[in-house]
């Protein structure tokens, strides 16, 4: 069924209205950390490493082989988490992005190029001995769970679970049938994962029995996701800091919001009282730094920072660009004879959003990856307290990368 100018109206907007900060009540906890028994701690001081050491310390795989394995939340919606595996553990684990799309879409979709992407795991592996930090991952609108395996995975190779729920209020899926709800939604999902996880880990018998530090808990979130952890992290106490990638605020003047209801605030919620960390790209056109990122990390509380990374746009930071012929499944789209309706209102939107970063000027997105790799994991290794000192995160390190990286950060 064509949407009506009302639905596609709504679309337009919810590109848009899911970046923004959900209003929600403000929460604090203390982020004083003790290590987690998983990964021992490193002592070393980051004065000890030369820049070009740490600017590269975590851009490879860490030393646990990664297990991946799927629960559903009480709602229906499935939740993908990865983590520590035992020694020994190989595979490779693959997800076909056509399988996000609903079922009349993924029919369209016939064209003979690659729509999949693969990592090395093994699926329902036992989990390595010890407690691990938890990670709360959430995607993008138009995404899916898996959307960001190569940073999902790469956090549980260094010793962290990450649990990613799928957002039936904006994900693919639903987001090509016109069926969105509201950013409260997508905040819930969190709550949602975090209280199954914890059940788990409580649970004879379970995977996850016993592994879960739930002591120690971040939330990561990309584009629509940025949005949602900065919400989460204001209500879920547990939540100790959080990683905004692609995202920010932006200013609210009214219009429609996700759930089709007019807004009208113009008041900014107030950002969470825990640390953060803010991780943009300087050619993303969905979440231009200016307008979204460089506001939320002005306004955030101390202690913060800010990436700013040259040639990465909106994509940059999922995995996307790496299939329908480096151009995600917008490529698959266009390859099956879908091309006409991409230009047209609102498939267009969809196909900003699901290409900007894929193509030049952006660099190829596997020769960013390790920056975002390393900066993600050495912060929320220094946050959990693994590291005492932060590895590889000052501006000392801004120029040992191939491309332009501007550090920022207020530390009290």
């Amino acid at each position: 069924m064509q949407p009506s100018f009302a639905s596609s109206s709504r679309v337009v907007a919810a590109v848009l209205a899911l970046l923004l900060l959900a209003s929600c009540s403000s929460g604090s906890k203390s982020t004083t950390a003790t290590k987690p028994t998983g990964i021992t701690p490193s002592t070393a001081p980051v004065t000890t490493l030369a820049p070009a050491v740490a600017a590269k310390a975590y851009e490879q795989a860490g030393p646990n082989p990664v297990g991946v394995t799927t629960y559903t939340l009480p709602a229906g919606n499935k939740l993908e988490v990865w983590y520590p595996a035992v020694a020994g553990t190989t595979g490779t684990i693959t997800y076909d992005a056509r399988d996000y799309t609903p079922a009349s879409i993924k029919a369209l979709l016939t064209a003979n190029i690659p729509a999949s992407f693969s990592y090395a795991g093994g699926r329902d592996a036992k989990v390595a001995a010890g407690q691990y930090p938890l990670v709360l991952f959430s995607h993008g609108f138009a995404g899916y769970r898996v959307q960001s395996s190569f940073l999902t995975s790469h956090l549980a190779s260094w010793g962290m679970i990450v649990a990613s729920p799928e957002h039936p209020s904006r994900d693919l899926s639903h987001a090509l049938e016109f069926k969105l709800g509201t950013a409260q939604d997508s905040i819930d999902d969190m709550a949602a994962t975090l209280k199954l996880v914890t059940a788990e880990n409580a649970k004879a018998g379970s995977l996850l029995a016993g592994h879960v530090d739930t002591a120690h808990v971040a939330a990561v979130g990309h584009s629509a996701g940025g949005a949602t952890v900065l919400g989460a992290a204001r209500q879920i106490a547990a939540i100790d800091g959080y990683v905004s990638l692609a995202s920010g605020i932006f200013r609210n003047t009214g219009g429609t919001g996700t759930s089709g209801a007019t807004t009208t605030s113009t008041t900014q919620p107030p950002m969470p009282d825990k640390p953060s960390l803010f991780v943009a790209g300087a050619d993303d056109h969905v979440a231009v730094f200016a307008d979204v990122t460089k506001p939320a990390f002005d306004t955030a509380t101390a202690p913060t920072r800010l990436w700013l990374i040259g040639k990465l746009g909106h994509n940059g930071f999922d995995d996307v660009c790496t299939y329908g012929n480096g151009k995600g499944i917008i490529g698959v789209a266009e390859a099956s004879g879908l091309g006409p309706l991409l230009s047209k209102p609102p498939f267009d939107q969809f196909k900003l959003l699901g290409s900007d970063g894929c193509l030049p000027p952006a660099a190829p997105v596997r020769q960013s990856w390790p920056i975002i790799d390393h900066v993600v994991t050495a912060w929320l290794r220094n946050l959990f307290g693994i590291d005492p000192q932060p590895v590889g995160l000052g501006t000392e390190v801004a120029g040992q990368y191939g491309v332009s990286v501007h550090i920022e950060a207020r530390v009290s």
